[in-house]
């Protein structure tokens, strides 16, 4: 009776048992939960990284077309729904293949724990869940820089507006072209109209012949330079010389003058200096033809 006594009180009692569940879960929460947390960090820091940090309540905000259980279906079965989902279980599969690889590999140490203290078998087998762990976070980094590069391009893909959207935003700042081009074409009517009525005072006409007209006007009283008050090329060019003939305006050929003027004279603008002679030798014999 003794004997079987002394056995018993050597063997494994309650206690013992609580206290090694107790130290076993200690260990196996000192080794899972640094992992846990670096792994939310990284997903944090994963996505604070594809797209800037924002607290706001608008998804609270209630909208009927969260309640619509269409959208919701469009939302399940969409592309993106669908990419994400296989992401995942590829994700879940390289977990399960690296676990089973581990595990394949530490066998004969696995297989040796009844003949070791239970402080060794923890020891090893909390090495190896660090190891495995360790091997793990490092695959998720690496898919998570690469899903960072691809989500950046996409976002990028998807906020690249189309040529058509292009002409749209131009039109939308600049103007429809067309419509710019109307008013240019009214403004250079008008423009020529009001030309058309000025050139009755012009006092000479400067052809070179066909191509190029300039019309002048030259007032001694007022102590200004003559002023080109009418000009124009081919077709406005010949109404322009129509024009002198119906007013009786001479009518001077000279092509390097004339081609000068049409160039480089404004309309409503004095002649420059240097073509002061020239044209004081046409308006002298044009005003004494005329007995001014």
């Amino acid at each position: 009776m003794g004997k079987v006594v002394s056995d018993s009180s050597r063997g494994l009692t309650i206690n013992m048992a609580a206290s090694i569940v107790r130290q076993s879960f200690t260990i196996i929460l000192n080794v899972v939960v640094p992992i846990l947390i670096v792994a939310v960090i990284i997903a944090i820091l994963g996505n604070a990284l594809q797209q800037r940090w924002m607290v706001t309540a608008k998804p609270l905000a209630p909208k009927a077309s969260k309640i619509n259980p269409l959208n919701g279906f469009k939302r399940i079965f969409s592309v993106r729904q669908l990419f994400e989902l296989l992401k995942a279980i590829a994700m879940m599969s390289i977990i399960i293949v690296m676990v089973y690889n581990c595990v394949k590999k530490n066998m004969n140490i696995l297989l040796t724990f009844y003949d070791v203290t239970l402080y060794t078998a923890l020891s090893t087998v909390g090495n190896i869940i660090i190891n495995l762990g360790i091997q793990i976070s490092a695959v998720f980094l690496v898919v998570g820089f690469v899903d960072l590069l691809y989500q950046r391009h996409k976002f990028k893909n998807d906020n690249m507006m189309t040529k058509q959207e292009v002409k749209d935003e131009f039109k939308n700042a600049e103007g429809d072209p067309q419509v710019k081009g109307q008013i240019r074409r009214k403004m250079q009517e008008i423009s020529r109209r009001r030309m058309m009525q000025q050139l009755p005072e012009a006092d000479v006409v400067i052809t070179n012949p066909t191509h190029f007209a300039v019309a002048l006007k030259y007032e001694p009283d007022e102590g200004r330079a003559p002023v080109v008050i009418a000009k124009g090329a081919d077709y406005l060019a010949f109404q322009i010389k129509d024009k002198a003939k119906e007013y009786n305006i001479a009518i001077v050929e000279n092509k390097p003058l004339a081609r000068i003027l049409y160039h480089n004279v404004d309309i409503g603008t004095e002649i420059p200096p240097e073509l002061y002679y020239a044209v004081a030798e046409i308006l002298a014999s044009v005003l004494r033809a005329n007995n001014r």
